[in-house]
């Protein structure tokens, strides 16, 4: 495996795996999150004098026009991507309305050094996310130095991602710069942190976290659990959540997850209070309440102020920080109180000293939201590929630069 650092890309055309699957709307990206994660990646390959052949997927859309005839592979374009890279680079980006194509084949044969090509979106071949050998040597044809730089799908085995590295010998191949900050980030916090380190974890279902807490048990002092997923703990312990989330069929699995966490000396908080409400909707009547004593027909949408004074408390006394999802409904004004009170007590944990990396699409968006994401250490763009690093996995695009 080589290094992109340390690479010399003068006169070679790098082929490079990026992440553009970023929201549109209407024609206008509403997020550039992840092509601006790209843009030191291509900056270092033109300034050595090298050419860009980037490759991104955006959307699903085989499957998706398969459920809505109306749709067409036109509304999975890449297309909008290029003036708006060409804007942040301040150059000409080139297009090819394919990725394996004779006009892909050919434009990025005429790539002449300091140009940039962007192909067309992956996956308007089933090729790409069945991990096709054939496809894949397809593209690697197009580029002389293979880099990945797509965290976000490093836990795909595709052919762009995984697959196609094979083709390229071992000092052709490599991590892109936003791919070795993600690596070298989630190494820091689960293998190489500063206790106590505290894991904020988020979101609605229990299910969805169960592999990341236990995998953070042998590692964290603190585990905060908010969001939608602390009412099944509080059923399972015999509270009364009204119609708050819960996950029934996981509430032995709660009860476990806190047996395991007091015999191996890891403190897990739930959220003391929360901001209730008569219905999951922007307009509607809300009140406080101790989360385990919700009335019925109210539902928990964020954590109170006694849970954000109980959290901030830990969160600053913290050398290390993970964070993975919000603690409400902060999509809506009235219940983002709590995603806001934690995102700033992370910056101000980070600014006295602690380590702290937000991952996992949700968290994100909150910070984002909330102007925090340059005050904290680091922002994952890999939500999928950051919870599957965490959960112990081997990343498929993570394992075919380092084989």
């Amino acid at each position: 495996m080589s290094t992109f650092s340390t690479h010399n890309f003068a006169n070679q055309k790098a082929l490079i795996r990026v992440d553009f699957n970023v929201p549109v709307k209407n024609g206008v990206i509403t997020d550039d999150t992840r092509i601006q994660g790209a843009l030191p990646t291509i900056k270092k390959v033109l300034a050595d004098g090298g050419s860009v052949i980037l490759m991104s997927h955006w959307g699903r859309p085989l499957k998706d026009i398969e459920k809505k005839p109306n749709l067409t592979l036109a509304d999975f374009s890449l297309k909008p991507v290029v003036p708006y890279l060409g804007n942040l680079l301040g150059i000409e980006v080139q297009f090819a309305d394919d990725c394996i194509s004779e006009d892909a084949v050919k434009k990025a044969a005429e790539l002449k050094p300091g140009q940039v090509l962007l192909l067309e979106n992956l996956r308007y071949y089933k090729q790409e996310e069945k991990g096709d050998k054939e496809f894949a040597e397809k593209l690697s044809k197009l580029g002389d130095v293979y880099v990945n730089d797509a965290f976000g799908t490093a836990h795909r085995a595709h052919a762009s991602t995984a697959v196609i590295a094979q083709f390229f010998p071992g000092d052709k191949k490599m991590f892109g710069l936003l791919m070795e900050g993600e690596v070298m980030a989630a190494e820091k916090v689960m293998h190489n942190n500063q206790k106590p380190f505290t894991a904020i974890i988020g979101g609605a279902k229990v299910s969805d976290k169960i592999l990341i807490i236990e995998q953070l048990l042998d590692r964290a002092t603190d585990i905060i659990i908010g969001g939608g997923m602390a009412y099944t703990f509080f059923k399972a312990e015999g509270g009364q959540i009204g119609n708050s989330l819960c996950e029934d069929d996981r509430m032995d699995m709660a009860i476990a997850l806190l047996k395991k966490a007091e015999e191996k000396g890891v403190c897990i908080h739930l959220p003391a209070d929360s901001i209730i409400a008569d219905k999951f909707a922007a307009d509607a009547d809300t009140s406080s309440s101790l989360s385990n004593e919700i009335p019925a027909g109210w539902m928990g949408l964020d954590i109170g102020q006694m849970a954000i004074a109980q959290f901030c408390k830990i969160i600053s006394k913290s050398k290390t920080i993970l964070w993975n999802g919000p603690m409400g409904v902060f999509e809506m004004d009235k219940f983002q109180h709590g995603s806001k009170a934690i995102a700033l007590a992370v910056a101000e944990a980070t600014k006295h000293g602690a380590y702290s990396l937000v991952g996992g699409g949700d968290s994100v968006a909150a910070v984002n939201k909330f102007a925090l994401a340059d005050k904290v250490s680091y922002v994952s763009t890999g939500g999928g590929a950051m919870l599957e690093y965490f959960e112990g996995k081997e990343l498929p695009g993570i394992a075919a630069i380092k084989d």
